[in-house]
């Protein structure tokens, strides 16, 4: 455990995703199988213990230390595994006498019932010094938070191949030392759903040890390929509009739909099964092949706010209530792969229009074609990108080039995103909290809200990102110097009509909920600017919000019957 608790501490205290990158690197190549196959299991969510729960941490610490501070060690801490992992006490009766390696960790909780586990987790943190305590509760609780993504810790693995290896023998019995190929992280990708955990197969293929995991595996999935943003004022006036499709920038979630022999599955764009989720969608899928497209609520031909398809993220399953309030479907907008034939090597206009017959033929179940937009000149998708007739479902266009290919990562130049300016309000700062992780010592959670008729405050949003570490210490000197009352872990901050601090709020949506006061949620909204300049009743008002909501929703939405399959 020692290596894996060093290892997630600088990760946590490292921000350059370079460093994080080397550090990964590193750590898989100095420790060995299969210590390093569950690590990259952690730090990619495949690896859970389903008998061990924060609950249980929690009801084990409480146990061990006063509840009452226990609970106030948390409140200004901010995160259960560290809070456990300094607030434990020393036990001198310990049953252990050696520390534990991660395999044997592992092992010890997949086989564990719930009782048993406790007293495991119990032991270990007897032995272990408070920064392995903080790795072991990371790694049972899940959350690890420590900067990395799944992409970047696959990244990684593919950094893992020495510059040079011991390939093969020579004749006179000694070893031929030969430099093998770099490895990217997508043909890591390729493979990574045919590959269980702890992943020999993969290192001994990175290490020269072995052969590439097979990526011939039914229903896996294909790395994604990702558009950069436009600038404007660069790439317009060097790029021909006719060398380009268009189409609009759906405001869904990026999925890849996948049917070969027998297995139907539907992935994010990261590569994680979202299939027990959206049942609706895959048992209506009929073809063979893979389609990349967006996920979106669609009613009668009619593409719903993102905040519809919202209610079905990030659950594990969706009942037959659910699945009826929010029916979910994709908009098509590439074809990858047809009847075993692998299409990405195509132009985009040769997958178009296989994509374009795959979805005619369909049966109307589930699938949609995402439409191309017609225009001669970048003025029209200006004017288009400006105001939408599709309103609150577009975020704004998505540019191709019609001869590229399909090239996992995020080439420069094939691809673009021209996503839509950002909404704006003036909010008055109403209650704030203490963030987790690094900004558990300063409050960075923000709840704001815009004036009533009735000239009362009625919250809006919350936003926790989009201002710099300077701003955030001069917000949270705001919020500790005017503090008008407290709710646990939460600080009301003074907010009159002649005096608050007013937040530029921008945010990408808006749509009615009966789940807030205003009747109003926003989606991610973000601190963009600190008006220290502006008086607070000068803020915006609910009515003027509203009002941008009903602009919103007259913008429709529509798929027209003739793009339906």
């Amino acid at each position: 455990m020692h290596g894996f608790a060093e290892l997630l501490d600088r990760l946590s205290l490292t921000a350059s995703r370079k460093a994080k990158l080397l550090l990964l690197r590193d750590y898989m190549r100095a420790t060995p199988d299969p210590d390093r196959g569950w690590a990259l299991a952690a730090l990619t969510g495949d690896l859970s213990f389903s008998a061990a729960k924060p609950a249980m941490i929690r009801k084990a610490a409480e146990a061990r230390v006063d509840p009452v501070l226990f609970g106030w060690s948390y409140d200004y801490v901010g995160d259960l595994a560290e809070t456990v992992a300094l607030i434990w006490p020393i036990n001198p009766d310990c049953r252990l006498n050696r520390e534990p390696s991660l395999a044997e960790v592992v092992d010890a909780l997949q086989g564990a019932d719930r009782q048993e586990a406790s007293g495991l987790v119990e032991d270990w943190l007897d032995f272990l010094e408070p920064k392995g305590r903080w790795a072991l509760l990371k790694l049972v609780t899940g959350g690890l938070r420590v900067g990395v993504s799944a992409r970047l810790a696959r990244t990684a693995v593919a950094m893992v191949r020495p510059e040079a290896v011991t390939e093969h023998p020579t004749p006179e019995g000694g070893e031929q030392a030969a430099s093998l190929p770099p490895v990217d992280v997508s043909e890591v990708e390729e493979v990574w759903h045919g590959l269980r955990a702890p992943y020999g197969d993969l290192f001994a293929w990175l290490e020269g040890r072995g052969e590439r995991p097979s990526a011939e595996v039914p229903g896996r999935f294909r790395p994604v390929m990702l558009a950069t943003a436009l600038d404007e004022a660069v790439d317009l006036a060097r790029l021909d509009p006719q060398a380009f499709i268009a189409e609009w920038k759906w405001d869904g979630v990026r999925v890849q739909a996948v049917c070969e022999a027998g297995v139907t599955r539907l992935y994010s764009r990261t590569g994680d099964d979202i299939s027990a989720a959206f049942p609706d969608v895959t048992a209506n899928l009929a073809f063979d092949g893979a389609v990349d497209g967006e996920l979106l609520v669609i009613r009668d031909n009619v593409v719903a706010p993102f905040g519809d398809l919202q209610q079905r993220l990030n659950r594990k399953t969706a009942d037959a209530r659910l699945q009826a309030a929010y029916p979910a479907a994709i908009l098509a907008y590439d074809l990858l792969a047809e009847g075993g034939e692998d299409l990405r090597r195509l132009p985009l206009t040769k997958r178009r229009t296989r994509l374009e017959r795959l979805v005619a033929t369909h049966g109307g179940r589930r699938l949609y074609l995402s439409p191309l937009l017609q225009h001669e000149t970048w003025a029209e998708l200006a004017a288009l990108r400006a105001d939408p007739p599709v309103g609150a479902a577009a975020e704004g266009l998505m540019l191709k080039r019609r001869d590229s290919v399909y090239t996992a990562g995020r080439p420069k130049g094939p691809w673009f995103k021209w996503k839509r300016d950002p909404h704006v309000i003036d909010a008055v700062l109403m209650y704030a909290q203490r963030g987790h992780g690094k900004r558990s010592g300063y409050y960075s959670d923000y709840t704001f809200g815009v004036w009533t008729e009735e000239g009362a405050l009625a919250p809006v949003g919350k936003a926790y990102f989009g201002f710099t570490d300077e701003e955030l210490k001069q917000i949270d000197k705001f919020v500790r110097d005017h503090t008008t009352d407290r709710f646990g872990p939460v600080r009301a901050v003074r907010a009159e009509r002649d005096f608050g601090l007013v937040l530029e709020i921008a945010f990408e949506g808006l749509q009615r909920s009966t789940r807030h006061k205003s009747g109003v949620a926003m989606r991610f909204p973000r601190v963009s600017r600190i008006r220290w300049d502006k008086p607070a009743r000068e803020a915006d008002t609910l009515a003027s919000v509203l009002d941008l909501l009903d602009a919103i929703e007259r913008g429709g939405g529509r798929v027209s019957a003739g793009e339906k399959a």
